[in-house]
């Protein structure tokens, strides 16, 4: 019987990926799943969803298949605000630990 070897996930596919700015492309997932739950939840087509927008349908399809990469976090964002979601952002003061020169990002939906 052969042997598997099984990684556990850090809980970012995108990091585990070894993918360059893994958060933000979780962020970003997050959101193209947002804007596809507000389209289904109001039950309208894709060009419908693209007029509400302002994202082209063709791009709007490629977002809700996963291909958000050539999108910025700021239109995806504006296109969930559109669809009726309310976005808060929220910064926080630089951690004051020695050591720690990067900060981190994270979305929570509510």
């Amino acid at each position: 019987m052969p042997s598997h070897k099984v990684t556990r996930s850090s809980g970012n596919i995108f990091a585990d990926l070894g993918l360059a700015n893994a958060a933000e492309h979780e962020i970003k997932a997050r959101v193209a799943v947002i804007i596809s739950r507000a389209i289904a939840a109001q039950r309208l087509t894709q060009t419908a969803a693209a007029t509400r927008t302002g994202i082209a349908q063709p791009d709007l399809s490629k977002i809700l298949r996963g291909n958000f990469s050539g999108f910025s976090l700021e239109r995806l964002l504006g296109a969930a605000t559109k669809l009726g979601s309310d976005v808060e952002i929220k910064i926080k003061a630089p951690r004051k630990k020695h050591g720690a020169t990067k900060g981190h990002m994270r979305l929570i939906m509510a």
